[in-house]
Protein backbone atom coordinates (compact mmCIF):
# COMPACT_ATOMS: atom_id res chain seq x y z
CA UNK A 1 0.00 0.00 0.00
CA UNK A 2 2.80 2.30 0.81
CA UNK A 3 4.27 2.25 -2.98
CA UNK A 4 0.71 2.99 -4.11
CA UNK A 5 0.72 6.37 -2.07
CA UNK A 6 3.92 6.88 -3.32
CA UNK A 7 2.85 6.74 -6.95
CA UNK A 8 0.17 8.88 -6.61
CA UNK A 9 2.42 11.85 -6.21
CA UNK A 10 4.71 11.00 -8.83
CA UNK A 11 2.10 11.47 -11.27
CA UNK A 12 0.28 14.54 -10.01
CA UNK A 13 1.18 16.76 -12.67
CA UNK A 14 2.69 16.80 -16.35
CA UNK A 15 5.36 18.93 -16.47
CA UNK A 16 5.81 18.68 -20.19
CA UNK A 17 1.75 19.39 -21.21
CA UNK A 18 1.33 21.41 -17.89
CA UNK A 19 -2.10 19.20 -17.86
CA UNK A 20 -3.77 18.62 -14.44
CA UNK A 21 -6.01 15.41 -14.60
CA UNK A 22 -9.62 15.70 -14.39
CA UNK A 23 -8.86 13.11 -11.19
CA UNK A 24 -7.07 9.82 -10.66
CA UNK A 25 -8.40 6.31 -11.30
CA UNK A 26 -6.86 2.76 -9.84
CA UNK A 27 -6.79 -0.08 -12.67
CA UNK A 28 -6.71 -3.42 -11.13
CA UNK A 29 -6.05 -6.06 -14.38
CA UNK A 30 -5.48 -9.26 -14.88
CA UNK A 31 -2.41 -8.52 -16.81
CA UNK A 32 1.43 -8.88 -17.36
CA UNK A 33 2.44 -5.40 -19.25
CA UNK A 34 0.10 -2.26 -19.24
CA UNK A 35 1.04 -0.35 -22.07
CA UNK A 36 -0.34 3.18 -22.63
CA UNK A 37 -0.62 5.24 -26.25
CA UNK A 38 0.71 8.73 -26.67
CA UNK A 39 -2.02 11.91 -28.03
CA UNK A 40 0.06 13.03 -30.96
CA UNK A 41 2.58 10.52 -31.29
CA UNK A 42 0.28 7.29 -31.18
CA UNK A 43 2.99 5.20 -30.16
CA UNK A 44 2.66 2.53 -27.52
CA UNK A 45 4.84 3.24 -24.42
CA UNK A 46 5.38 0.67 -21.28
CA UNK A 47 3.40 1.88 -18.07
CA UNK A 48 4.11 -0.92 -15.92
CA UNK A 49 4.48 -4.75 -14.64
CA UNK A 50 2.65 -6.85 -12.75
CA UNK A 51 4.44 -9.45 -10.41
CA UNK A 52 5.04 -13.06 -11.99
CA UNK A 53 2.77 -15.59 -11.04
CA UNK A 54 4.39 -18.98 -11.56
CA UNK A 55 2.27 -22.21 -12.72
CA UNK A 56 -1.52 -21.00 -13.45
CA UNK A 57 -3.50 -20.27 -16.50
CA UNK A 58 -5.64 -17.49 -14.05
CA UNK A 59 -3.72 -15.50 -12.38
CA UNK A 60 -4.93 -12.80 -9.64
CA UNK A 61 -2.56 -9.74 -9.61
CA UNK A 62 -1.91 -8.53 -6.91
CA UNK A 63 -0.12 -4.73 -8.31
CA UNK A 64 -2.09 -1.98 -9.20
CA UNK A 65 -1.44 0.83 -11.57
CA UNK A 66 -2.58 4.59 -11.13
CA UNK A 67 -3.36 6.28 -14.00
CA UNK A 68 -4.52 10.26 -14.68
CA UNK A 69 -7.84 10.45 -16.16
CA UNK A 70 -8.60 12.98 -18.84
CA UNK A 71 -11.97 13.30 -20.06
CA UNK A 72 -11.17 15.21 -23.24
CA UNK A 73 -8.70 12.70 -24.07
CA UNK A 74 -8.81 9.18 -25.90
CA UNK A 75 -6.68 7.30 -23.70
CA UNK A 76 -6.30 3.64 -25.11
CA UNK A 77 -4.74 1.36 -22.96
CA UNK A 78 -2.85 -1.83 -24.18
CA UNK A 79 -2.46 -5.01 -21.93
CA UNK A 80 0.06 -7.67 -23.35
CA UNK A 81 -0.04 -11.68 -21.34
CA UNK A 82 2.68 -13.52 -21.60
CA UNK A 83 4.19 -16.75 -20.77
CA UNK A 84 7.14 -17.52 -22.87
CA UNK A 85 5.72 -15.42 -25.44
CA UNK A 86 3.11 -12.34 -25.94
CA UNK A 87 -0.45 -14.29 -25.60
CA UNK A 88 -2.17 -10.96 -27.13
CA UNK A 89 -3.63 -8.03 -26.00
CA UNK A 90 -6.61 -5.67 -25.12
CA UNK A 91 -7.29 -2.23 -25.57
CA UNK A 92 -9.88 -0.73 -23.25
CA UNK A 93 -12.06 2.12 -23.21
CA UNK A 94 -15.35 0.88 -22.27
CA UNK A 95 -15.20 -1.94 -24.37
CA UNK A 96 -12.39 -4.93 -24.12
CA UNK A 97 -11.20 -5.96 -27.92
CA UNK A 98 -9.43 -9.31 -27.92
CA UNK A 99 -6.77 -10.20 -30.41
CA UNK A 100 -3.98 -12.53 -30.38
CA UNK A 101 -3.81 -16.16 -32.30
CA UNK A 102 -5.83 -15.87 -35.17
CA UNK A 103 -9.17 -17.61 -35.12
CA UNK A 104 -8.33 -18.92 -31.01
CA UNK A 105 -9.53 -17.19 -28.25
CA UNK A 106 -7.21 -16.64 -25.74
CA UNK A 107 -9.29 -16.19 -22.42
CA UNK A 108 -11.10 -13.72 -20.35
CA UNK A 109 -9.80 -10.24 -18.55
CA UNK A 110 -11.60 -9.30 -15.67
CA UNK A 111 -10.86 -4.85 -15.32
CA UNK A 112 -11.86 -2.92 -12.50
CA UNK A 113 -11.18 0.77 -12.05
CA UNK A 114 -11.85 2.84 -8.93
CA UNK A 115 -10.96 6.16 -8.45
CA UNK A 116 -8.24 6.94 -5.73
CA UNK A 117 -10.22 8.08 -2.67
CA UNK A 118 -7.65 10.22 -1.77
CA UNK A 119 -7.75 12.49 -4.58
CA UNK A 120 -11.11 14.06 -3.31
CA UNK A 121 -11.09 14.47 0.37
CA UNK A 122 -11.23 17.65 1.58
CA UNK A 123 -11.00 18.74 5.10
CA UNK A 124 -12.10 21.89 6.94
CA UNK A 125 -10.29 23.15 10.18
CA UNK A 126 -10.54 25.93 12.52
CA UNK A 127 -8.10 26.84 15.13
CA UNK A 128 -6.87 29.41 18.01
CA UNK A 129 -4.42 30.38 20.21
CA UNK A 130 -3.72 31.99 23.84
CA UNK A 131 -1.52 33.88 25.11
CA UNK A 132 0.59 34.16 21.82
CA UNK A 133 4.34 36.17 22.57
CA UNK A 134 4.06 39.51 22.27
CA UNK A 135 6.19 41.12 19.54
CA UNK A 136 5.04 44.41 18.15
CA UNK A 137 6.61 47.48 20.91
CA UNK A 138 3.31 49.15 20.28
CA UNK A 139 0.09 47.01 20.60
CA UNK A 140 -0.14 43.52 20.75
CA UNK A 141 1.11 41.27 17.85
CA UNK A 142 -0.66 40.45 14.75
CA UNK A 143 -0.76 36.88 14.26
CA UNK A 144 -1.30 34.45 11.54
CA UNK A 145 -0.46 30.65 10.95
CA UNK A 146 0.56 28.34 7.81
CA UNK A 147 0.59 25.03 7.65
CA UNK A 148 3.42 23.19 5.52
CA UNK A 149 4.12 19.29 4.99
CA UNK A 150 7.38 18.56 3.40
CA UNK A 151 8.54 21.95 3.58
CA UNK A 152 5.91 23.28 1.15
CA UNK A 153 3.61 25.26 2.38
CA UNK A 154 -0.03 24.54 1.64
CA UNK A 155 -2.16 26.93 3.41
CA UNK A 156 -2.13 30.34 4.82
CA UNK A 157 -4.77 31.87 7.34
CA UNK A 158 -5.70 35.34 7.41
CA UNK A 159 -4.04 37.84 9.94
CA UNK A 160 -6.06 38.77 12.80
CA UNK A 161 -4.87 42.34 14.12
CA UNK A 162 -3.59 43.42 17.55
CA UNK A 163 -4.45 40.28 19.87
CA UNK A 164 -2.10 37.60 21.89
CA UNK A 165 -5.27 35.57 21.63
CA UNK A 166 -6.56 35.03 17.78
CA UNK A 167 -9.69 32.59 16.84
CA UNK A 168 -8.75 32.17 12.68
CA UNK A 169 -11.63 31.34 10.20
CA UNK A 170 -12.01 28.34 9.24
CA UNK A 171 -10.46 27.16 6.52
CA UNK A 172 -10.95 23.81 3.75
CA UNK A 173 -7.97 22.20 1.60
CA UNK A 174 -7.77 19.42 -0.23
CA UNK A 175 -6.09 16.29 2.01
CA UNK A 176 -4.17 15.47 -1.06
CA UNK A 177 -2.63 19.75 -0.16
CA UNK A 178 -2.51 18.60 3.30
CA UNK A 179 -0.97 15.25 3.26
CA UNK A 180 -1.14 13.42 0.43
CA UNK A 181 -3.33 10.61 1.65
CA UNK A 182 -0.19 9.92 4.10
CA UNK A 183 -2.38 10.40 7.33
CA UNK A 184 0.77 10.17 9.39
CA UNK A 185 2.91 12.62 7.43
CA UNK A 186 4.30 15.42 9.66
CA UNK A 187 2.51 18.50 9.40
CA UNK A 188 4.13 21.64 10.33
CA UNK A 189 2.66 24.86 11.47
CA UNK A 190 4.56 27.52 12.00
CA UNK A 191 2.92 31.09 13.94
CA UNK A 192 4.10 34.79 12.66
CA UNK A 193 3.65 38.07 13.54
CA UNK A 194 2.39 40.24 10.72
CA UNK A 195 4.52 43.28 9.71
CA UNK A 196 3.64 45.46 6.98
CA UNK A 197 7.09 44.99 5.46
CA UNK A 198 6.81 41.68 4.86
CA UNK A 199 9.66 40.79 7.55
CA UNK A 200 6.78 38.91 9.54
CA UNK A 201 8.36 37.83 13.19
CA UNK A 202 8.68 34.29 13.84
CA UNK A 203 6.76 33.08 17.42
CA UNK A 204 7.25 29.65 17.27
CA UNK A 205 5.56 26.22 15.97
CA UNK A 206 4.60 22.77 16.52
CA UNK A 207 4.08 19.30 14.50
CA UNK A 208 0.68 17.32 13.94
CA UNK A 209 -0.67 14.66 11.48
CA UNK A 210 -4.12 14.38 9.61
CA UNK A 211 -4.24 11.34 11.90
CA UNK A 212 -4.12 13.73 14.77
CA UNK A 213 -6.07 16.17 13.85
CA UNK A 214 -8.90 13.90 12.76
CA UNK A 215 -9.53 13.74 16.35
CA UNK A 216 -11.02 16.71 16.44
CA UNK A 217 -11.66 18.99 19.11
CA UNK A 218 -9.41 17.47 22.51
CA UNK A 219 -7.01 17.37 24.68
CA UNK A 220 -4.73 15.68 22.18
CA UNK A 221 -5.32 19.00 19.83
CA UNK A 222 -4.02 21.57 22.11
CA UNK A 223 -0.59 22.84 21.30
CA UNK A 224 2.20 24.35 22.82
CA UNK A 225 3.79 26.74 20.26
CA UNK A 226 7.92 26.60 20.74
CA UNK A 227 10.36 29.02 19.70
CA UNK A 228 13.29 26.74 19.77
CA UNK A 229 16.18 30.23 19.65
CA UNK A 230 13.96 31.15 22.52
CA UNK A 231 14.09 27.87 24.62
CA UNK A 232 17.67 27.87 23.59
CA UNK A 233 18.51 31.24 25.10
CA UNK A 234 16.17 31.56 28.58
CA UNK A 235 16.17 28.35 31.12
CA UNK A 236 12.42 29.54 32.45
CA UNK A 237 11.10 29.27 28.63
CA UNK A 238 8.00 27.52 28.70
CA UNK A 239 6.48 28.20 25.43
CA UNK A 240 5.26 30.78 23.60
CA UNK A 241 1.24 30.41 23.77
CA UNK A 242 -1.14 27.38 22.64
CA UNK A 243 -2.86 26.98 19.49
CA UNK A 244 -6.27 24.69 20.01
CA UNK A 245 -7.81 23.11 16.75
CA UNK A 246 -12.06 24.04 17.50
CA UNK A 247 -13.05 22.01 15.07
CA UNK A 248 -12.23 19.51 12.02
CA UNK A 249 -14.57 17.92 9.88
CA UNK A 250 -13.81 16.10 6.16
CA UNK A 251 -16.00 15.69 3.56
CA UNK A 252 -15.41 13.69 0.18
CA UNK A 253 -15.66 15.90 -3.02
CA UNK A 254 -17.59 14.52 -5.83
CA UNK A 255 -16.17 13.67 -9.06
CA UNK A 256 -16.99 13.81 -13.12
CA UNK A 257 -16.65 9.76 -12.43
CA UNK A 258 -19.04 10.12 -9.23
CA UNK A 259 -21.68 11.13 -11.58
CA UNK A 260 -21.22 8.92 -14.78
CA UNK A 261 -20.65 5.95 -12.07
CA UNK A 262 -24.14 6.43 -11.00
CA UNK A 263 -26.08 6.97 -13.95
CA UNK A 264 -25.57 10.47 -14.98
CA UNK A 265 -26.09 10.28 -19.22
CA UNK A 266 -24.29 12.77 -21.28
CA UNK A 267 -26.62 14.60 -23.74
CA UNK A 268 -24.88 15.97 -27.02
CA UNK A 269 -26.19 17.70 -29.90
CA UNK A 270 -24.52 19.10 -32.88
CA UNK A 271 -25.76 22.50 -34.45
CA UNK A 272 -23.64 23.46 -37.88
CA UNK A 273 -23.92 26.74 -40.04
CA UNK A 274 -25.22 26.64 -42.97
CA UNK A 275 -24.96 30.06 -43.83
CA UNK A 276 -23.81 31.39 -47.49
CA UNK A 277 -20.25 32.65 -46.18
CA UNK A 278 -18.95 29.03 -46.05
CA UNK A 279 -19.12 29.03 -50.18
CA UNK A 280 -20.62 27.17 -52.35
CA UNK A 281 -20.43 23.14 -51.27
CA UNK A 282 -20.20 21.99 -54.89
CA UNK A 283 -16.45 24.20 -55.51
CA UNK A 284 -13.25 22.74 -53.49
CA UNK A 285 -13.01 26.63 -52.09
CA UNK A 286 -16.00 25.82 -49.88
CA UNK A 287 -15.82 25.25 -46.08
CA UNK A 288 -18.52 22.32 -46.48
CA UNK A 289 -16.63 20.97 -49.94
CA UNK A 290 -16.92 16.93 -49.82
CA UNK A 291 -13.29 16.02 -50.61
CA UNK A 292 -13.25 11.98 -51.31
CA UNK A 293 -9.99 11.66 -50.22
CA UNK A 294 -9.95 13.60 -46.50
CA UNK A 295 -12.71 15.61 -43.88
CA UNK A 296 -13.63 19.18 -43.96
CA UNK A 297 -13.18 21.66 -41.05
CA UNK A 298 -16.79 20.70 -39.67
CA UNK A 299 -16.77 16.76 -40.57
CA UNK A 300 -13.17 16.85 -38.76
CA UNK A 301 -14.69 18.98 -35.65
CA UNK A 302 -17.56 17.07 -35.32
CA UNK A 303 -15.74 13.84 -35.82
CA UNK A 304 -13.15 15.18 -33.11
CA UNK A 305 -15.49 16.01 -30.23
CA UNK A 306 -18.24 13.56 -30.75
CA UNK A 307 -16.18 10.08 -30.94
CA UNK A 308 -15.10 11.27 -26.79
CA UNK A 309 -18.35 12.85 -26.25
CA UNK A 310 -20.42 9.64 -27.16
CA UNK A 311 -18.95 7.17 -25.28
CA UNK A 312 -21.11 8.98 -22.20
CA UNK A 313 -24.20 8.37 -23.76
CA UNK A 314 -25.49 4.94 -23.82
CA UNK A 315 -28.02 5.16 -26.74
CA UNK A 316 -26.06 6.87 -28.80
CA UNK A 317 -28.67 8.66 -30.31
CA UNK A 318 -28.13 12.78 -30.98
CA UNK A 319 -29.93 15.43 -32.27
CA UNK A 320 -28.37 17.19 -35.28
CA UNK A 321 -29.16 20.59 -36.12
CA UNK A 322 -28.63 23.31 -38.70
CA UNK A 323 -29.32 26.59 -39.21
CA UNK A 324 -28.63 29.71 -41.79
CA UNK A 325 -30.13 27.92 -44.72
CA UNK A 326 -32.95 28.25 -47.14
CA UNK A 327 -35.28 24.69 -46.42
CA UNK A 328 -37.56 23.05 -49.45
CA UNK A 329 -39.95 23.55 -50.43
CA UNK A 330 -40.48 26.98 -49.60
CA UNK A 331 -37.43 28.68 -49.46
CA UNK A 332 -37.91 29.52 -45.66
CA UNK A 333 -34.97 30.55 -43.57
CA UNK A 334 -34.54 28.50 -40.69
CA UNK A 335 -31.60 28.46 -37.89
CA UNK A 336 -33.02 25.75 -36.08
CA UNK A 337 -33.50 22.39 -38.53
CA UNK A 338 -33.40 19.09 -38.21
CA UNK A 339 -30.28 17.65 -40.39
CA UNK A 340 -32.06 14.32 -41.16
CA UNK A 341 -35.62 16.48 -42.33
CA UNK A 342 -37.69 15.16 -39.20
CA UNK A 343 -38.72 17.87 -37.54
CA UNK A 344 -40.32 15.43 -34.87
CA UNK A 345 -37.17 13.13 -34.57
CA UNK A 346 -33.86 15.05 -35.24
CA UNK A 347 -31.61 11.95 -33.52
CA UNK A 348 -29.16 10.79 -35.60
CA UNK A 349 -27.22 7.08 -34.83
CA UNK A 350 -23.65 7.90 -33.94
CA UNK A 351 -21.47 10.07 -34.98
CA UNK A 352 -21.06 8.32 -38.44
CA UNK A 353 -25.43 8.82 -38.21
CA UNK A 354 -24.64 13.10 -38.08
CA UNK A 355 -22.13 12.83 -40.86
CA UNK A 356 -24.08 10.99 -43.44
CA UNK A 357 -27.26 13.88 -42.55
CA UNK A 358 -24.73 16.20 -42.81
CA UNK A 359 -23.60 15.22 -45.89
CA UNK A 360 -27.93 14.63 -47.18
CA UNK A 361 -28.53 18.11 -46.15
CA UNK A 362 -25.56 20.37 -47.85
CA UNK A 363 -27.38 18.49 -51.20
CA UNK A 364 -31.45 19.63 -50.34
CA UNK A 365 -30.93 22.99 -48.49
CA UNK A 366 -29.81 26.68 -49.87
CA UNK A 367 -26.62 28.27 -48.11
CA UNK A 368 -27.74 31.62 -47.17
CA UNK A 369 -27.90 33.53 -43.25
CA UNK A 370 -27.57 35.40 -41.03
CA UNK A 371 -25.29 33.73 -38.38
CA UNK A 372 -28.01 33.12 -35.47
CA UNK A 373 -26.94 31.49 -32.46
CA UNK A 374 -29.51 31.79 -30.23
CA UNK A 375 -32.10 29.82 -31.52
CA UNK A 376 -30.26 26.26 -31.08
CA UNK A 377 -28.96 27.70 -27.77
CA UNK A 378 -32.70 27.88 -26.41
CA UNK A 379 -33.80 24.43 -28.08
CA UNK A 380 -30.84 22.78 -26.04
CA UNK A 381 -32.14 25.04 -23.33
CA UNK A 382 -35.64 23.68 -23.65
CA UNK A 383 -34.82 20.35 -22.98
CA UNK A 384 -31.62 21.04 -20.06
CA UNK A 385 -34.77 22.62 -18.42
CA UNK A 386 -36.86 19.85 -18.03
CA UNK A 387 -34.35 17.16 -16.58
CA UNK A 388 -32.50 19.62 -13.67
CA UNK A 389 -32.12 16.43 -11.25
CA UNK A 390 -29.00 15.45 -12.26
CA UNK A 391 -29.61 12.45 -14.51
CA UNK A 392 -28.48 14.20 -17.49
CA UNK A 393 -26.04 17.17 -18.76
CA UNK A 394 -26.33 18.31 -22.02
CA UNK A 395 -23.37 19.47 -24.30
CA UNK A 396 -24.07 21.70 -27.57
CA UNK A 397 -21.59 21.81 -29.98
CA UNK A 398 -22.17 24.75 -32.81
CA UNK A 399 -19.56 24.68 -35.18
CA UNK A 400 -19.61 28.31 -37.54
CA UNK A 401 -17.38 29.87 -40.04
CA UNK A 402 -18.93 33.25 -38.83
CA UNK A 403 -19.21 36.65 -37.14
CA UNK A 404 -22.23 36.14 -34.82
CA UNK A 405 -25.47 38.17 -36.16
CA UNK A 406 -27.66 37.95 -33.19
CA UNK A 407 -25.20 38.68 -30.26
CA UNK A 408 -27.86 40.55 -27.75
CA UNK A 409 -29.97 37.38 -28.08
CA UNK A 410 -27.05 34.23 -28.01
CA UNK A 411 -25.98 36.19 -24.86
CA UNK A 412 -29.27 36.26 -22.99
CA UNK A 413 -29.53 32.70 -24.25
CA UNK A 414 -26.30 31.56 -22.54
CA UNK A 415 -26.78 33.82 -19.47
CA UNK A 416 -30.44 31.81 -18.98
CA UNK A 417 -28.98 28.37 -20.05
CA UNK A 418 -25.85 28.86 -16.87
CA UNK A 419 -28.70 28.30 -14.69
CA UNK A 420 -29.23 24.26 -16.26
CA UNK A 421 -27.32 21.05 -17.18
CA UNK A 422 -25.53 22.75 -20.10
CA UNK A 423 -22.18 23.43 -21.86
CA UNK A 424 -21.62 24.78 -24.67
CA UNK A 425 -18.64 24.50 -27.38
CA UNK A 426 -18.19 26.22 -30.29
CA UNK A 427 -15.35 25.47 -32.73
CA UNK A 428 -14.73 28.17 -35.22
CA UNK A 429 -13.55 27.31 -38.87
CA UNK A 430 -12.32 28.82 -41.74
CA UNK A 431 -10.19 32.63 -41.65
CA UNK A 432 -12.53 34.71 -40.65
CA UNK A 433 -11.98 37.02 -37.36
CA UNK A 434 -13.38 35.49 -34.53
CA UNK A 435 -13.23 38.24 -31.72
CA UNK A 436 -16.93 38.07 -30.84
CA UNK A 437 -16.95 35.03 -30.13
CA UNK A 438 -14.14 35.21 -27.22
CA UNK A 439 -16.68 37.78 -25.59
CA UNK A 440 -18.71 34.55 -24.63
CA UNK A 441 -16.34 32.37 -23.79
CA UNK A 442 -15.94 33.45 -19.97
CA UNK A 443 -12.84 32.60 -19.15
CA UNK A 444 -12.14 36.02 -18.37
CA UNK A 445 -15.01 38.35 -17.75
CA UNK A 446 -18.06 36.43 -16.54
CA UNK A 447 -20.67 37.23 -19.63
CA UNK A 448 -23.87 39.01 -18.90
CA UNK A 449 -27.18 39.91 -20.08
CA UNK A 450 -29.57 42.88 -18.99
CA UNK A 451 -27.36 43.62 -16.04
CA UNK A 452 -27.42 39.88 -14.96
CA UNK A 453 -24.22 38.26 -14.63
CA UNK A 454 -24.68 34.38 -15.80
CA UNK A 455 -24.29 31.72 -12.99
CA UNK A 456 -21.34 29.77 -14.21
CA UNK A 457 -19.10 29.81 -17.21
CA UNK A 458 -20.42 27.47 -19.72
CA UNK A 459 -18.97 28.50 -23.26
CA UNK A 460 -15.85 27.56 -24.72
CA UNK A 461 -14.66 28.94 -27.89
CA UNK A 462 -11.59 27.88 -29.83
CA UNK A 463 -10.60 28.34 -33.48
CA UNK A 464 -10.10 24.98 -35.32
CA UNK A 465 -7.29 26.34 -37.28
CA UNK A 466 -5.36 26.92 -34.48
CA UNK A 467 -5.31 23.01 -33.70
CA UNK A 468 -4.23 22.09 -37.55
CA UNK A 469 -1.42 20.32 -38.12
CA UNK A 470 1.67 21.93 -40.02
CA UNK A 471 2.52 18.25 -41.48
CA UNK A 472 -1.58 17.69 -42.45
CA UNK A 473 -1.75 15.03 -39.89
CA UNK A 474 -5.39 15.20 -39.74
CA UNK A 475 -5.80 12.63 -36.25
CA UNK A 476 -3.51 15.16 -34.36
CA UNK A 477 -5.34 18.07 -35.34
CA UNK A 478 -8.50 16.22 -33.95
CA UNK A 479 -6.81 15.13 -31.03
CA UNK A 480 -5.88 18.56 -29.87
CA UNK A 481 -8.60 19.78 -30.62
CA UNK A 482 -10.75 17.64 -28.79
CA UNK A 483 -8.41 17.84 -25.57
CA UNK A 484 -8.53 21.83 -25.18
CA UNK A 485 -11.96 22.19 -25.85
CA UNK A 486 -13.86 19.41 -23.84
CA UNK A 487 -10.94 20.00 -20.88
CA UNK A 488 -13.60 22.18 -19.12
CA UNK A 489 -16.54 20.10 -19.22
CA UNK A 490 -15.99 18.22 -15.83
CA UNK A 491 -15.57 21.13 -14.03
CA UNK A 492 -18.70 22.88 -15.57
CA UNK A 493 -20.82 20.00 -15.15
CA UNK A 494 -19.46 19.69 -11.00
CA UNK A 495 -19.85 23.39 -11.05
CA UNK A 496 -23.75 22.99 -12.23
CA UNK A 497 -24.28 19.75 -9.19
CA UNK A 498 -22.78 21.49 -6.46
CA UNK A 499 -24.46 24.48 -7.10
CA UNK A 500 -27.98 22.63 -7.34
CA UNK A 501 -26.42 20.49 -4.53
CA UNK A 502 -27.06 17.28 -6.18
CA UNK A 503 -25.47 14.22 -5.01
CA UNK A 504 -24.51 11.57 -7.41
CA UNK A 505 -26.29 8.42 -6.97
CA UNK A 506 -24.47 5.46 -5.61
CA UNK A 507 -22.68 2.81 -8.23
CA UNK A 508 -23.98 -0.09 -9.44
CA UNK A 509 -22.53 -2.92 -8.03
CA UNK A 510 -19.38 -4.11 -10.02
CA UNK A 511 -19.62 -6.86 -12.89
CA UNK A 512 -18.98 -10.74 -12.01
CA UNK A 513 -18.88 -13.21 -14.88
CA UNK A 514 -21.13 -16.42 -13.88
CA UNK A 515 -19.08 -19.00 -12.03
CA UNK A 516 -16.41 -16.77 -10.96
CA UNK A 517 -15.77 -16.60 -7.22
CA UNK A 518 -13.36 -13.79 -5.72
CA UNK A 519 -11.42 -14.44 -2.86
CA UNK A 520 -10.40 -12.04 -0.39
CA UNK A 521 -7.87 -12.03 2.32
CA UNK A 522 -7.61 -10.96 6.19
CA UNK A 523 -4.21 -9.11 6.40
Amino acid sequence: MDKLEDMSSVYDFDPITGNIPATKVEITVSLCVLYTQGVETKQWREFGRTEVIDNTLNPDFVRKYILDYFFEEKQNLRFDFRLEKPLGFSSYRGEVVQQGIPGKKCGTIILSAEELSNCRDSATMQFCANKLDKKDFFGKSDPFHGLLQKFTICHKTEVVKNTLNPVWQPFTIPVRALCNGDYDRTIKVEVYDWDRDGSHDFIGDFTTSYRELARGQSQFNVYEVINTKKKMKKKKYVNSGTVTLLSFSVESEFTFLDYIKGGTQINFTVAIDFTASNGNPSQSTSLHYMNPYQLNAYAMALKAVGEIIQDYDSDKMFPALGFGAKLPPDGRVSHEFPLNGNMENPYCNGIEGILEAYHQSLKTVQLYGPTNFAPVVNHVARYAAAVQDGSQYFVLLIITDGVISDMAQTKEAIVNGAKLPMSIIIVGVGQAEFDAMVELDGDDIRISSRGKLAERDIVQFVPFRDYMDRTGNHVLSMARLAKDVLAEIPDQFISYMKSRGIKPNPAPPPYTPPGHTHHHTQI
